[in-house]
């Protein structure tokens, strides 16, 4: 099985314009903008054939190359990550059996997390699709809703099946819990992590159907496969100690540098 894993990146980021040039210092006071840092999670991944970056603009195609990445040009057009990485397999000949969307502001992503992602999509036929969920102990959640009273968009949760096929993915803390929780207890809630394993038909589906109305109200990519009636797998994974979280907000930068300080990572 050929794997193909796309890093989505673009300049003009609504919440945060720019976000992919954003230099985060790491344990050892090293700068690395956050592009750079995603693509370095990417290499670390194992059973992996090639690793690109998508992008529609120079500024990061040209520091993308300066560090040796390969990159991949795509249209201003496309409206998500899913629709640039449909179009960096597009133009690199539709050639991969499976296609992961590894987002450039999740420089955390441990690599294991992409390889469970990439043998759990394998092993289910019936899901043409497959995301990361991360169980959150009361640190994340408690993060989650401090961002939520604060009128921040923090991450996404999801809830899913028994089978584990999603129900649905919000920005909001899903589902509902009227308690708070320990730093190190265990919660009901689970972190989305943002990446997708795809097979490249439902991929090239996903260019063909208009964006829908929960897709548009929460601004999240993947409920467009929910709202067409494909299957999307949520596998589990474990952090194994390791702190993850994403750059959506200027406020995330401390937030990442706090916690690459505490992890030692450089």
């Amino acid at each position: 099985m050929s794997v193909l894993i796309v890093i989505p990146a673009r300049y003009a980021s609504t919440r945060y314009p720019g976000k992919p040039l954003v230099a985060l210092t790491g344990a050892t006071g090293l700068k690395q903008s956050l592009i750079e840092r995603s693509w370095r999670a990417a290499m670390q991944v194992r059973g992996v054939d090639r690793v690109v970056v998508a992008t529609d603009d120079d500024r990061i195609r040209v520091a993308a190359e300066a560090f040796g990445a390969e990159v991949v040009m795509t249209s201003s057009d496309c409206q998500n990550g899913t629709e640039r990485c449909a179009e960096a397999h597009a133009a690199l000949g539709l050639g991969f059996d499976m296609v992961v969307n590894l987002q450039g502001d999740a420089p955390l992503t441990p690599p294991w997390f992409v390889e469970d992602l990439i043998a759990g999509l394998d092993a289910d036929s019936a899901a043409q699709v497959a995301t990361p969920v991360l169980r959150c102990d009361g640190r994340a959640l408690n993060g989650f809703l401090d961002d939520r009273k604060n009128g921040r968009v923090g991450g996404t949760t999801a809830v899913f099946s028994h089978n584990r096929h999603a129900l649905y993915f919000s920005k909001e803390v899903i589902p509902y819990t009227s308690r708070r929780y320990a730093q190190d207890e265990d919660t009901p809630v689970f972190h989305h992590v943002g990446v997708y394993a795809y097979r490249p038909a439902a991929l090239a589906d996903y260019m063909g159907w208009p964006t829908g109305p929960l897709e548009s109200l929460e601004g999240l990519e993947q409920l467009r496969f929910l709202e067409n009636g494909r299957r999307l797998l949520c596998v589990e994974v474990d952090a194994r100690g390791r702190q993850f979280w994403e750059l959506n907000n200027p406020e995330d930068v401390a937030r990442l540098e706090t916690m690459m300080a505490e992890m030692g990572m450089e």
